[in-house]
Protein backbone atom coordinates (compact mmCIF):
# COMPACT_ATOMS: atom_id res chain seq x y z
CA UNK A 1 0.00 0.00 0.00
CA UNK A 2 1.38 3.43 -0.93
CA UNK A 3 1.58 6.09 1.75
CA UNK A 4 0.38 9.58 1.03
CA UNK A 5 0.22 12.83 2.92
CA UNK A 6 -3.04 14.74 2.86
CA UNK A 7 -3.90 18.31 3.71
CA UNK A 8 -6.90 20.22 4.98
CA UNK A 9 -7.77 23.87 5.55
CA UNK A 10 -6.12 25.38 8.62
CA UNK A 11 -8.77 27.99 9.37
CA UNK A 12 -12.44 27.04 9.69
CA UNK A 13 -15.34 29.18 10.85
CA UNK A 14 -18.72 28.20 12.27
CA UNK A 15 -21.61 28.23 9.81
CA UNK A 16 -24.36 26.80 12.01
CA UNK A 17 -26.39 29.93 12.74
CA UNK A 18 -25.65 32.25 9.87
CA UNK A 19 -27.24 33.45 6.67
CA UNK A 20 -25.29 32.88 3.50
CA UNK A 21 -22.76 35.55 2.55
CA UNK A 22 -22.62 36.91 -1.01
CA UNK A 23 -22.96 34.20 -3.63
CA UNK A 24 -19.48 34.78 -5.04
CA UNK A 25 -17.93 33.85 -1.70
CA UNK A 26 -19.67 30.46 -1.51
CA UNK A 27 -19.10 28.93 -4.93
CA UNK A 28 -17.31 25.56 -5.14
CA UNK A 29 -13.53 25.48 -5.09
CA UNK A 30 -11.86 26.50 -8.35
CA UNK A 31 -15.13 27.58 -10.00
CA UNK A 32 -15.44 30.97 -11.76
CA UNK A 33 -15.99 33.73 -9.27
CA UNK A 34 -14.49 31.85 -6.33
CA UNK A 35 -12.23 34.03 -4.17
CA UNK A 36 -8.88 32.23 -4.46
CA UNK A 37 -7.38 33.55 -1.22
CA UNK A 38 -4.88 31.09 0.22
CA UNK A 39 -5.92 28.38 2.65
CA UNK A 40 -3.68 27.84 5.64
CA UNK A 41 -3.00 24.12 5.29
CA UNK A 42 -2.49 21.50 8.00
CA UNK A 43 -1.35 18.03 6.90
CA UNK A 44 -0.76 14.73 8.66
CA UNK A 45 2.57 12.93 8.63
CA UNK A 46 6.17 13.66 9.48
CA UNK A 47 9.44 14.50 7.79
CA UNK A 48 10.51 10.86 7.79
CA UNK A 49 7.24 9.87 6.10
CA UNK A 50 7.67 12.64 3.54
CA UNK A 51 11.24 11.60 2.79
CA UNK A 52 10.07 8.02 2.16
CA UNK A 53 7.21 8.80 -0.23
CA UNK A 54 7.43 7.79 -3.89
CA UNK A 55 8.24 10.77 -6.12
CA UNK A 56 4.72 11.19 -7.50
CA UNK A 57 3.15 11.01 -4.03
CA UNK A 58 5.66 13.49 -2.64
CA UNK A 59 4.90 15.94 -5.44
CA UNK A 60 1.17 15.56 -4.80
CA UNK A 61 1.68 16.30 -1.10
CA UNK A 62 3.89 19.28 -1.88
CA UNK A 63 1.30 20.80 -4.19
CA UNK A 64 -0.94 21.26 -1.14
CA UNK A 65 1.79 23.67 0.01
CA UNK A 66 2.49 25.41 -3.31
CA UNK A 67 0.58 24.69 -6.52
CA UNK A 68 3.58 25.12 -8.80
CA UNK A 69 4.51 21.78 -10.35
CA UNK A 70 8.11 22.82 -10.92
CA UNK A 71 8.45 23.84 -7.25
CA UNK A 72 6.99 20.51 -6.12
CA UNK A 73 9.24 18.48 -8.44
CA UNK A 74 12.33 20.30 -7.24
CA UNK A 75 11.57 19.88 -3.53
CA UNK A 76 10.67 16.20 -3.96
CA UNK A 77 13.77 15.46 -6.04
CA UNK A 78 16.17 16.74 -3.37
CA UNK A 79 14.99 14.42 -0.60
CA UNK A 80 15.87 13.22 1.97
CA UNK A 81 15.94 16.30 4.19
CA UNK A 82 17.69 15.89 7.55
CA UNK A 83 15.47 18.36 9.37
CA UNK A 84 12.74 20.97 8.95
CA UNK A 85 15.24 23.80 8.57
CA UNK A 86 16.80 22.12 5.54
CA UNK A 87 13.38 21.55 4.00
CA UNK A 88 12.36 25.18 4.53
CA UNK A 89 15.66 26.41 3.08
CA UNK A 90 15.07 24.28 -0.02
CA UNK A 91 11.53 25.64 -0.23
CA UNK A 92 12.78 29.22 -0.12
CA UNK A 93 15.40 28.60 -2.78
CA UNK A 94 12.87 26.97 -5.10
CA UNK A 95 10.36 29.77 -4.47
CA UNK A 96 12.88 32.47 -5.35
CA UNK A 97 13.55 30.68 -8.64
CA UNK A 98 9.91 30.50 -9.76
CA UNK A 99 9.34 31.86 -13.25
CA UNK A 100 6.36 34.11 -14.07
CA UNK A 101 4.61 31.04 -15.51
CA UNK A 102 5.27 29.08 -12.30
CA UNK A 103 3.94 31.94 -10.18
CA UNK A 104 0.80 32.18 -12.30
CA UNK A 105 0.23 28.44 -11.87
CA UNK A 106 0.74 28.68 -8.10
CA UNK A 107 -1.65 31.63 -7.81
CA UNK A 108 -4.43 29.90 -9.70
CA UNK A 109 -4.91 27.15 -7.12
CA UNK A 110 -5.15 29.35 -4.01
CA UNK A 111 -8.36 29.75 -2.01
CA UNK A 112 -9.73 30.30 1.48
CA UNK A 113 -13.11 29.29 2.94
CA UNK A 114 -14.51 32.63 4.07
CA UNK A 115 -16.23 33.10 7.45
CA UNK A 116 -20.01 32.97 7.14
CA UNK A 117 -21.15 34.47 10.44
CA UNK A 118 -23.75 37.21 10.22
CA UNK A 119 -21.37 39.64 11.90
CA UNK A 120 -19.02 39.32 8.94
CA UNK A 121 -21.60 39.91 6.20
CA UNK A 122 -20.70 43.55 5.53
CA UNK A 123 -16.98 42.83 5.59
CA UNK A 124 -17.38 39.88 3.22
CA UNK A 125 -19.38 42.05 0.81
CA UNK A 126 -16.54 44.59 0.88
CA UNK A 127 -13.98 41.80 0.46
CA UNK A 128 -15.76 40.41 -2.62
CA UNK A 129 -15.85 43.86 -4.20
CA UNK A 130 -12.21 44.59 -3.38
CA UNK A 131 -11.08 41.24 -4.71
CA UNK A 132 -12.96 41.76 -7.96
CA UNK A 133 -11.23 45.12 -8.37
CA UNK A 134 -7.88 43.50 -7.57
CA UNK A 135 -8.28 40.78 -10.20
CA UNK A 136 -9.37 43.34 -12.78
CA UNK A 137 -6.31 45.47 -12.08
CA UNK A 138 -3.65 42.77 -11.79
CA UNK A 139 -5.06 39.78 -13.70
CA UNK A 140 -4.38 37.26 -10.93
CA UNK A 141 -5.82 36.30 -7.53
CA UNK A 142 -4.89 38.02 -4.30
CA UNK A 143 -2.74 35.96 -1.92
CA UNK A 144 -1.60 36.72 1.60
CA UNK A 145 -0.04 34.59 4.34
CA UNK A 146 -2.02 34.54 7.61
CA UNK A 147 0.30 32.35 9.69
CA UNK A 148 0.91 35.09 12.26
CA UNK A 149 -2.69 36.37 12.29
CA UNK A 150 -5.24 35.14 14.83
CA UNK A 151 -8.30 33.54 13.16
CA UNK A 152 -10.63 36.19 14.57
CA UNK A 153 -8.57 38.91 12.89
CA UNK A 154 -8.10 37.16 9.54
CA UNK A 155 -10.97 38.78 7.65
CA UNK A 156 -10.00 42.31 8.68
CA UNK A 157 -6.40 41.56 7.72
CA UNK A 158 -7.44 40.25 4.31
CA UNK A 159 -9.57 43.30 3.59
CA UNK A 160 -6.91 45.75 4.75
CA UNK A 161 -4.27 43.97 2.67
CA UNK A 162 -6.45 44.02 -0.42
CA UNK A 163 -7.22 47.71 -0.13
CA UNK A 164 -3.60 48.63 0.46
CA UNK A 165 -2.18 46.52 -2.35
CA UNK A 166 -4.74 47.75 -4.89
CA UNK A 167 -2.62 50.89 -5.10
CA UNK A 168 0.55 49.05 -6.17
CA UNK A 169 1.87 48.98 -9.69
CA UNK A 170 1.53 45.56 -11.40
CA UNK A 171 5.23 44.69 -11.33
CA UNK A 172 5.59 45.42 -7.63
CA UNK A 173 2.36 43.60 -6.82
CA UNK A 174 3.49 40.46 -8.65
CA UNK A 175 6.66 40.53 -6.56
CA UNK A 176 4.58 40.81 -3.37
CA UNK A 177 2.34 37.94 -4.48
CA UNK A 178 5.40 35.75 -5.11
CA UNK A 179 6.71 36.57 -1.63
CA UNK A 180 3.36 35.66 -0.07
CA UNK A 181 3.44 32.32 -1.91
CA UNK A 182 6.90 31.67 -0.46
CA UNK A 183 5.68 32.44 3.07
CA UNK A 184 2.60 30.26 2.61
CA UNK A 185 4.72 27.34 1.44
CA UNK A 186 6.96 27.59 4.53
CA UNK A 187 4.04 27.46 6.94
CA UNK A 188 2.33 24.63 5.11
CA UNK A 189 5.51 22.56 4.94
CA UNK A 190 6.08 23.05 8.65
CA UNK A 191 2.57 21.87 9.45
CA UNK A 192 2.86 18.95 7.02
CA UNK A 193 5.89 17.63 8.88
CA UNK A 194 4.98 18.80 12.39
CA UNK A 195 3.98 15.45 13.84
CA UNK A 196 7.54 14.13 13.55
CA UNK A 197 8.34 16.12 16.69
CA UNK A 198 5.43 14.53 18.58
CA UNK A 199 3.76 17.89 19.13
CA UNK A 200 0.17 18.48 18.18
CA UNK A 201 -0.63 21.61 16.19
CA UNK A 202 -3.19 24.15 17.39
CA UNK A 203 -5.41 26.20 15.12
CA UNK A 204 -2.97 29.09 14.87
CA UNK A 205 0.29 27.18 15.33
CA UNK A 206 3.10 26.87 14.54
CA UNK A 207 4.19 30.42 13.87
CA UNK A 208 6.77 29.82 11.20
CA UNK A 209 9.58 32.38 10.71
CA UNK A 210 9.15 33.83 7.24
Amino acid sequence: MRRTLTARNHYRYSTSTTPAPPEAALRPLHSPGRLPIPAQVTAHGGLADFNALPQDDAEQALRTCCRSRSWARRIAAHRPYPDLEALLAASDEAAYDLTPVDIAEALTGEDLALPQAAAYAAAITALVAAHSAYQTRFGHPFVICLDDIAPGEALDHLLAGLRTRLGNDPVHERELAAEELRRLARGRLARMTRRETGRETGINSPYVPV
